[in-house]
């Protein structure tokens, strides 16, 4: 652990601090400012813990877990005591009752229009197996199965991001404290955070869509640079992406971008026949976990698209409350041509985003985030029903795709880029281990006439964010 470290994860908290204040004062009546009262505190003393125990090894832990308590434990346990329940809370809760007693997660489309907004389910079916623990009993409501869920899916993306470029596909991996220390910083961020105290359910979508990316990275390290798999061929690593991201498409609509986006990346990246593979099995996978868990929705497909499709969209007579003012509500609210202006701008922006795809596709996981920021982006601008806080998936998309840009090039780096002393050449080669407790990912130093075969060693300290390659590189130029 560096004092830059820490001061850099400090500067991180007050600003999230500072976050959670705004919200706190300025986010009005609702249930919103409960999050920002507990949340400034506990961001506050994770900046304090960084900057007055730089030393410590077990500092950042003791952050992470400050800020973990203030800003997700606290103020969904203080949530969970109180009334009304969060509306994502009350839809998702009811869904999973209607799920196990009748099969599907929607109300008939007759007992639609007499139960207000609050009577429609705007989700795909998968997401209403969050609220099958709480219509089977157990306490909790959707809190903790949306909480837990979130956490593991992060920590595989972050076990997958951080894989030894060495042994992609031997099921080698990084070292199990930065992932969990990068999943659990995460999660207490308020990207994550914020939406998961109010009961919304964007975050296991995100993370899903993030592990799917990170698996598609892992696959695309396994063969040297530019090689392609013999038609119909998919790498192990793909074909378990595309089940992963079926599962999401199972969830929710905002999923459904990322897909396309990422088929067309897997056939820049692997071919045609490829990418078709790749699309059938995450459709597949999102129909037959459809048919397997609501089969009695699929006899009334009028119900799943007046609560999926025709809602969002604002066609139906009771409004969304997702009315935050950006311009495709804006335009909605001027009357029935405004909203049709808006359906119209909608389109249009999804047109230009098939365009740029065909005209400059993303060739790699980081540029196929990337786009997939850019187009939910649009879609949550133009959008006649939208809020503000859908566009923590552009945020979290990009920002894994800074991480995993960052990664990819160090580790290129390291592996070829000789080391200079001024007398010997030396050179920095990834270990093909990972080692455990305090050690991480090594770096290796051996001289140009030993064949670069170099010994592993390791710099690594115990850290839950993990000690930057850029860092272990300059300790080894120092040492040489």
């Amino acid at each position: 652990m560096t004092r830059g470290g820490c001061r850099r994860r400090a500067v991180w908290y007050a600003s999230f601090a500072l976050y959670a204040a705004g919200v706190a004062l300025f986010s009005g009546p609702g249930l919103d400012h409960w999050w920002g009262a507990w949340a400034a505190g506990g961001y506050a003393l994770a900046a304090i813990i960084e900057l007055t125990m730089p030393a410590r090894a077990w500092a950042s832990w003791l952050a992470i877990a400050a800020s973990l308590a203030g800003a997700l434990a606290a103020p969904a346990c203080w949530l969970l005591t109180r009334e009304p329940t969060p509306p994502d809370v009350a839809v998702v809760a009811r869904a999973g009752a209607l799920l196990l007693h009748h099969g599907s997660p929607y109300l008939p489309a007759g007992a639609l229009s007499a139960g207000g907004w609050l009577a429609y389910n705007p989700y795909l079916p998968v997401m209403a197996l969050f609220g099958l623990p709480g219509a089977l009993g157990l306490p909790g409501k959707t809190w903790p199965w949306l909480i837990t869920a979130t956490f593991l899916l992060l920590y595989a993306t972050f076990r997958v991001t951080h894989a030894p470029a060495s042994a992609p596909t031997s099921g080698s991996e990084g070292r199990p404290g930065d992932a969990l220390g990068r999943a659990a910083f995460w999660l207490a961020c308020p990207v994550m955070a914020y939406p998961l105290t109010m009961g919304i359910t964007d975050p296991p979508v995100i993370a899903l869509i993030c592990l799917t990316l990170a698996l598609l990275a892992r696959a695309g390290r396994a063969g040297p640079a530019g090689h392609k798999p013999a038609a119909r061929a998919l790498p192990r690593d793909a074909v378990l992406a595309a089940l992963v991201l079926g599962v999401a498409c199972a969830m929710k609509y905002t999923a459904w971008p990322a897909l396309a986006i990422i088929a067309v990346m897997v056939a820049a990246r692997y071919g045609a026949r490829p990418a078709i593979r790749f699309t059938a099995v995450a459709l597949a996978t999102a129909a037959g976990l459809v048919a397997a868990l609501a089969p009695a929705a699929l006899r009334h497909p009028a119900s799943i698209l007046l609560n999926t499709v025709a809602y969002p969209l604002g066609l139906t007579s009771a409004k969304s409350p997702a009315q935050s003012p950006l311009p495709g509500h804006l335009l909605a609210a001027l009357g029935s041509g405004g909203h049709l202006a808006a359906l119209v701008l909608l389109a249009a922006a999804g047109l230009a985003t098939a365009a740029s795809l065909v005209i400059a596709p993303p060739a790699t996981p980081p540029a196929a985030a990337r786009r997939i920021a850019i187009g939910l982006t649009a879609l949550f601008m133009l959008s006649p029903a939208t809020r503000f806080g859908y566009f923590i998936y552009p945020i979290a998309l990009y920002a894994w795709a800074v991480l995993a840009s960052r990664l990819a090039q160090v580790e290129a780096e390291v592996e070829r880029r000789p080391l200079t002393s001024g007398k010997d050449d030396f050179y920095g080669e990834p270990a093909s281990r990972s080692g455990t407790g305090g050690e991480g990912r090594a770096v290796g130093v051996g001289d140009g006439a030993d064949n670069r075969q170099a010994e592993p060693v390791s710099f690594a300290v115990a850290d839950p964010l993990g000690t930057e390659l850029p860092e272990r590189l300059e300790q080894v130029l120092h040492l040489a």
